[in-house]
């Protein structure tokens, strides 16, 4: 019998990959509002440049990107004024335009009406993490002592420790756990060690061509695809995993 439904957050209940792209262009808009003389597609991959080798959880990606230009770009501004007008961008497109598949939305307030204990498992930072579940409007539906974040658990993926510290504490043994992810090994091999029924989320195809060792139990390629799933299995009586 299904309890518990654990879900990633990341390209699982929003598209991160197009609102960070959105974000980050209107940032380099500003910058270049402010006065970066910079070309707007030369900025724009040198700031994919400096996310990708400082990883996306860095705080200082405009400082990195300013060291990066030529002198001349830059002479007579007021360095600190250009990182604000950065981040400034970024936050009110984050205050705009964050928000969960329409989808999402709908089927999780299906599940938890059908009394499933809904929870998150996510790599990040802590608060990062919770303040996206906060904007997605997605906690009405999420049983807040069922969400673990990596930073909080000293636990990463694809470690299955981590999935099973997310079932200790929601108080659901892992057999009677589905998972719900977009990455092959981070989600689905990790949670099918731990012991859970894994669902391979491939809405918007960004690790498509990924490849995990172990094949998920299903694929979705949106949340009504979910629902059936979920359906799918109760119907079966039998455990998920």
């Amino acid at each position: 019998m299904l309890e518990a439904i654990f879900f990633d957050i990341d390209d699982t209940l929003f598209s991160t990959s197009a609102f960070a792209a959105r974000a980050r262009e209107n940032s380099i808009d500003a910058m270049i509002e402010a006065g970066v003389r910079t070309p707007r597609e030369e900025l724009l991959r040198e700031l994919r440049e400096v996310i990708a080798e400082f990883t996306s959880n860095y705080e200082h990606h405009f400082e990195r990107l300013l060291a990066r230009l030529p002198a001349e770009d830059l002479a007579g501004l007021n360095h600190a004024l250009i990182v604000a007008a950065a981040v400034v961008a970024y936050h009110e497109t984050k205050f705009r335009e964050l928000s969960a598949h329409d989808d999402v939305t709908e089927v999780l307030q299906i599940l938890a009406r059908r009394g499933y204990k809904l929870g998150i498992i996510s790599s990040g930072l802590t608060l990062k993490q919770m303040e996206k579940l906060i904007r997605l409007r997605v906690l009405p539906c999420i049983d807040s002592q069922a969400i673990l974040i990596s930073e909080e658990a000293g636990i990463n993926k694809p470690n299955p420790k981590l999935f099973l510290r997310a079932c200790e504490r929601a108080g659901v043994s892992p057999e009677r756990c589905m998972y719900v992810g977009d990455h092959p090994v981070n989600d689905v091999d990790a949670a099918k060690a731990a012991g859970m029924h894994t669902v391979w989320n491939r809405r918007d195809g960004r690790h498509q061509d990924c490849r995990g060792r172990t094949v998920p139990d299903d694929v979705v390629h949106n949340f009504w695809d979910l629902l059936a799933v979920v359906e799918r299995v109760e119907a079966s009586g039998a455990s998920p995993a």
